[in-house]
């Protein structure tokens, strides 16, 4: 071994080209942590130089590493071929040459050296297996991203064969099974079976899945606990900024063609710039669109982040100093989730780019209305709604429409009810299918036209129908088209058929805007209530239906009764003009009004704690304030000797002077005591305390679910006989007999 092994740089380097190193402690050397990989280049390129051994390929190899790292691809690329040709087989070599090639936007090459690993590798040596894994993974993921979505799953269900329940994987592979319309979703591959596919299907995808929140939820913490490290500092101050006007920071990957940039771009316009400054931070592409460029000249600061990384774009939005962060992504593709975990922002806001709750304890509130999330289901979600008083989604009234084009330039009958559904096809589901068969088949004159998102939904859709007794070719498909010649072909449809459980959002807004009326399926979830949501504000509750039967009926009843879609075009005109569904001007200043309210609140809550402090310097307090587990020992015997008041006033005066990061244990069993009590509005604010500090606390959401479920009947027997309330309530606690402590 090289005597020298801690020395200087320059003293290996001797080494090395005096030819005293062993290229095992040349590994060791260059491998040290934290060692720059730049120097390691050196130290490689010179034993290369110096020395022909068979070590030449693994040198060749680890060269490519180092000028990898440093961002030299076509040095890297040169390093892996020199190895490659030493050792054609050295896979691992070809699978990080793949990456090279996919770097230097060569895909067609990175998708061939792919191939050659899985042509070349030996399943039943682990080494080749682990890279073999890696190269099908790596195949799925760039076939995806080139929308050749039949070629990607095959490389993923190879993956999943020869290594089952991989999460990431079947991430993916859901939300491409979707995308091409290919039910059933959750087919089993090889040991994966379906209880592993629904554990990992995305956020996103379980959208098109259920219209159940809790599980959305829980699936969003899931999701939320395994990809947000916890020691992830906090970049902004605790007591936030006093600016004379109030930074608004929106963030997002899509500003550009993008439904989210859609919707979004007259709000910037609209904001009142005198009391707001307005800021983008930006990670989309440069699409060079008209709207992209409406974006950036209607905000103040337009910031472009792409080529930072999360943690550096966490950075340097704290230093612009935003008082409250909008984040208009969620956990769909390409978020940040951890550039919003850094918390650079005092108040951070969810809107718009993710239809569900993020399941994020970074993300405060979400934007909403009262019909999209009703206050039954507010527990659902991690974040607390902030309601707008008349519509959720904003608009953009200056969006360009087409002149509108003629039915047979679209491929549609001329005289046939033309039926129409421009979602996107990872929205359509086999249940909702069907229904439209069914439909179909009541109205044989009638056509069905849907967006063609790629030839794989396109082709099953067809073998759909066949199978259900319909004549394919009465399903017309349309292809993608620019903005202004999608929305024109809105006038030539009669009804468009929204999806569920995953609603129409940007396409319900634009058939509204153009005057075609939505028929809608409504659900429990944010996403199978947009749609309801624009209706509702439209005055139009005739277009919402709550289960699959009456959406039948109801667009058969359309269909066949003209005069009465007349009445419905005509309302919608009317709405298009009277209600605030399209006024923007007034949706910016309502949410202007919440963004004011949220900055005050926290100013006010930053006071009132640095008050508290002061006076609590010079107050009386207790000698030595005890430990929980000994407050909820005492509770415990006041609650057994039915004293529930005495045992109240016990946590409510821990809670007064504790600063423990355990004081949610202590709301919660108050929150039991209250409920037991008959105070059922305390109870209710002591779990809504608990579920703030910690949002993934399943029993606490359980117990308010069932709270609010049977408020108005409780709150009945309340007045009528305290006896009655108590027992009533014990269905509430029953679950949490045993108060909690924490963990020592």
């Amino acid at each position: 071994m090289y005597d020298q092994p801690h020395s200087d740089y320059t003293a290996w380097i001797q080494g090395i080209w005096q030819r005293v190193v062993k290229f095992s402690d040349l590994i060791t050397y260059a491998n040290q942590k934290n060692f720059p990989s730049s120097l390691a280049a050196v130290l490689y390129q010179t034993w290369l130089k110096r020395n022909h051994t068979t070590d030449d390929v693994f040198a060749w190899f680890n060269l490519g590493v180092s000028l990898f790292s440093e961002k030299d691809f076509i040095g890297a690329r040169e390093a892996y071929e020199a190895a490659l040709a030493i050792k054609p087989n050295f896979i691992a070599a070809r699978f990080n040459l793949g990456l090279i090639y996919e770097r230097l936007n060569n895909t067609q090459a990175a998708l061939a050296q792919w191939k050659q690993v899985e042509e070349t590798a030996n399943s039943a040596v682990p080494d080749d297996l682990a890279i073999l894994v890696l190269a099908l993974n790596s195949t799925g993921r760039l076939q995806e991203t080139l929308k050749q979505y039949q070629l990607a799953c095959e490389a993923l269900e190879k993956s999943l064969l020869l290594k089952p329940n991989q999460s990431d994987v079947i991430h993916h592979l859901i939300f491409m099974r979707q995308k091409q319309c290919r039910w059933p979703i959750y087919e089993s591959v090889g040991a994966t079976g379906e209880s592993a596919l629904r554990k990992a299907t995305s956020a996103l995808a379980m959208l098109n899945i259920s219209d159940d929140p809790y599980t959305q939820l829980e699936g969003a913490l899931n999701y939320s606990r395994a990809k947000i490290p916890t020691d992830l500092p906090r970049l902004a101050p605790p007591n936030g900024y006093q600016h004379k006007k109030i930074r608004i920071a929106y963030c997002s990957g899509d500003f550009c063609t993008h439904p989210v940039a859609m919707l979004t771009v007259e709000l910037f316009e609209q904001h009142d710039k005198d009391k707001f400054e307005i800021y983008a931070f930006c990670w989309s592409p440069n699409d060079g669109s008209n709207l992209r460029q409406r974006i950036i000249q209607g905000v103040d600061h337009y910031i472009p982040i792409h080529e930072l990384n999360e943690a550096d774009s966490a950075r340097l939005i704290r230093e612009y100093e935003i008082d409250i962060l909008v984040d208009l992504h969620g956990q769909t593709s390409n978020a940040r989730i951890q550039m919003l975990a850094h918390r650079p922002a005092p108040i951070q806001v969810t809107y718009l780019g993710l239809p569900a709750t993020t399941g994020l304890p970074c993300i405060d509130y979400v934007i909403a209305d009262r019909f999209l999330i009703p206050q039954e289901y507010a527990n659902f979600y991690s974040e607390k709604p902030l309601y707008m008083p008349d519509i959720y989604q904003v608009s953009d009234r200056k969006r360009e429409i087409s002149s509108a084009p003629t039915r047979e330039s679209c491929g549609l009958p001329k005289n046939k009810f033309v039926f129409c559904s421009f979602n996107n096809n990872h929205k359509y589901t086999l249940e909702v299918f069907t229904t439209w068969m069914n439909i179909l088949r009541r109205v044989p004159e009638s056509v069905l036209w849907l967006l063609a998102d790629n030839p794989w939904a396109k082709s099953n859709l067809k073998k759909q129908a066949e199978l259900q007794g319909i004549d394919p070719t009465r399903l017309i498909f349309a292809k993608r088209t620019l903005p202004a010649d999608y929305l024109a072909r809105y006038h030539v449809a009669d009804l468009f058929l929204d999806t569920f459980p995953f609603n129409a959002g940007t396409t319900a807004n634009d058939s509204l805007w153009v005057g075609l009326p939505v028929l809608t399926l409504c659900g429990r979830s944010f996403a199978s209530r947009m749609a309801g949501a624009l209706l509702t504000t439209a005055d139009l509750p005739e277009l919402i239906t709550y289960d699959l039967k009456f959406y039948e009926d109801k667009a058969v009843e359309l269909a066949q009764n003209p005069k009465v879609l007349k009445k419905l075009r005509k309302k919608l005109a009317d709405a298009k003009i009277n209600s605030p569904l399209f006024d923007t001007t007034r949706f910016a200043r309502n949410l202007e009004t919440h963004y004011t309210n949220l900055v005050a609140a926290f100013n006010y809550q930053v006071s009132s704690v640095q008050s508290t402090k002061q006076a609590a310097s010079v107050s009386e307090q207790p000698q030595k304030l005890k430990q929980l587990t000994d407050i909820v020992i005492k509770a415990e015997k006041l609650q057994a000797q039915d004293d529930i008041i005495s045992a109240i006033q016990t946590y409510h005066q821990w809670i007064k002077y504790s600063c423990s990061k355990d004081k949610w244990i202590a709301w919660f069993n108050l929150g039991a005591l209250l409920s037991s009590s008959g105070d059922l509005t305390g109870a209710e604010q002591a779990f809504q305390v608990v579920l703030q500090q910690q949002p993934g606390f399943i029993q606490a959401r359980k117990a308010l679910e069932l709270l609010h479920s049977c408020m108005p009947k409780s709150k009945q027997l309340c007045s009528e006989n305290d006896k009655n309330a108590l027992g009533f309530w014990k269905c509430v606690t029953s679950e949490t007999k045993k108060p909690l402590v924490a963990h020592s």
